[in-house]
């Protein structure tokens, strides 16, 4: 039988040291932080409330499987962490929960438009979209908080850049810019964002 090294540690380093466990008053801490919140809730908004020694990465995924199984599931969107419904009971929901309106199809294209070339002008929003853009389309995106300023562009005349906001990524359930989907299916009615009737804007006739 060899003898052990005289530092008396394995041969091939110091042992692993298991991570803190995780309080269950840090794990409802972090479920009410994000039900309580109106957008994503990050790791590093969830930090400063745990306690010394726990981690808020740690705490997620702790509440991620206590709620394995519920109503609710925690989805990451847009850096940060929210209360979804579970995909299962979608279909049941829709029976007895209003169906949201949608965002017209020309806000759709111009929304698709800019979140694959952004920033952009209205110009080349229209350029690419092959069809002009009514204000009340681009008022429309702005209203629902999925689009915003990025700028001017350098040119003659200093257009306004436009680019999409965190908002977009929640609302799409995105990680990040690099979760687009096909821009087809941004377009697609599958894709397409859910809004509430009151939160709508009425519809305008389009001008392009």
């Amino acid at each position: 039988m060899s003898e052990p090294p005289e530092n008396g540690l394995p041969e091939n380093g110091p042992p692993e040291t298991e991570a803190p466990p995780v309080s269950a008053a840090a794990i409802r801490l972090a479920e009410a932080l994000v039900f309580a919140s109106d957008r994503p809730v990050t790791p590093a908004r969830l930090q400063p409330l745990l306690a010394e020694g726990e981690q808020a990465e740690a705490v997620f995924r702790e509440l991620s499987r206590a709620l394995e199984g519920r109503g609710v599931v925690l989805t990451e969107v847009g850096g940060g962490f929210v209360l979804r419904t579970a995909p299962d009971l979608a279909s049941a929901l829709t029976r007895v929960i209003e169906v949201p309106r949608r965002l017209p199809r020309a806000a759709m294209e111009a929304l698709a438009v800019i979140a694959w070339h952004q920033p952009c002008t209205r110009a080349e929003i229209e350029e690419i979209r092959g069809a002009g853009l009514a204000q009340a389309t681009l008022e429309s995106l702005l209203e629902h908080g999925l689009v915003a300023p990025r700028g001017h562009k350098e040119v003659p005349g200093r257009p306004t850049l436009w680019g999409t906001t965190s908002r977009f990524l929640e609302q799409f359930g995105l990680k990040s810019l690099r979760d687009l989907p096909r821009r087809e299916e941004l377009v697609s009615g599958d894709a397409a964002p859910l809004f509430s009737t009151q939160d709508a804007p009425p519809k305008t006739p389009e001008g392009d």
